[in-house]
């Protein structure tokens, strides 16, 4: 929620040198819903990607949130095409801790696994930790969703736990979901190999 007269975090682009994340817009959608066509992100079961039809409500529902204060979703641009290529979001957002996580993200499948999910994460952790000065950042994802999990892992971020029968999903079946955490005393260390591995790529 806001903090005293001004909301946190508060709104702001985010730029690297192969991707830059803009705060989403509804006027993102049809490129966004013709981008998740690029992999048919929405038919894998174990997470909660909008299929295309879907994403003018799915973009409408995160704003919904934003307003809220509970989210800050953005849309990551690939710098060398010009285009929306997926989204991810500061979520479950706690401003008096300042505490944040980081989620609900996908890429279309042209850019998965190259260096642009690994710039969008440097980006937005150095921003938690270097602007906000967040405690501590979060990821969760399923338990079945081992590309998710070992990409949070490479991030250099800890297993805190595994919250069973934590939610139910669009099929109706339950998820236990992996929470991971960065802490503000690791984000030297993390920064580092993000920065490695970014000039090696």
């Amino acid at each position: 929620m806001s903090e005293g007269k001004h909301r946190w975090p508060s709104d702001v682009v985010l730029r690297g040198g192969h991707a830059t994340l803009t705060p989403l817009l509804a006027a993102h959608g049809p490129a966004l819903a013709e981008a998740v066509k690029d992999g048919e992100l929405w038919r894998l079961w174990y997470t909660g990607v909008a299929a295309p039809e879907d994403m003018a409500a799915d973009i409408e529902r995160r704003l919904v949130l934003k307003a809220d204060g509970s989210c800050m979703p953005f849309t990551v641009i690939e710098q060398a095409s010009g285009e929306p290529v997926g989204m991810t979001t500061y979520m479950n957002i706690d401003a008096a801790n300042r505490r944040l996580e980081i989620g609900a993200t996908w890429y279309r499948g042209r850019v998965q696994r190259t260096v642009i999910n690994t710039e969008c994460k440097r980006l937005l952790l150095g921003h938690a930790f270097e602007t906000l000065d967040c405690i501590a950042v979060e990821f969760r994802t399923h338990f079945f969703n081992s590309q998710s999990r070992r990409a949070i892992e490479r991030l250099g971020a800890k297993l805190d736990g595994i919250l069973r029968s934590h939610q139910r999903t669009a099929d109706g079946s339950l998820r236990d979901t992996c929470v991971y955490s960065i802490v503000a005393s690791e984000w030297p260390a993390v920064r580092r190999n993000l920065d490695w591995r970014l000039e090696r790529s």
